[in-house]
């Protein structure tokens, strides 16, 4: 699971232009989108995210709660 997590996040910050590395001791179960998005990501980047998780992995993001974290993203994209 840590492998998808990791190609998750280098997929999130080549689509999203993320500048900034992650902060030390980032958590997978923090939120991805929003005001407290320790990417800095709202919700114009959820759509991008979703359309290049769609064209990876071949899934379609249907439900917004797939995307509330890193860790069920992941499980998300495995299964």
């Amino acid at each position: 699971m840590e492998l998808v997590e990791q190609e998750l996040v280098n997929l999130i910050v080549d689509t999203c232009n993320v500048s900034d590395p992650l902060p030390e001791g980032y958590s997978r179960d923090a939120p991805l989108f929003g005001p407290d998005s320790q990417f800095g990501l709202d919700s114009l980047d959820a759509v991008e995210v979703a359309v290049a998780i769609q064209k990876k992995y071949n899934k379609r993001v249907t439900d917004r709660n797939v995307m509330r974290s890193l860790h069920v993203l992941a499980k998300f994209v495995t299964n």
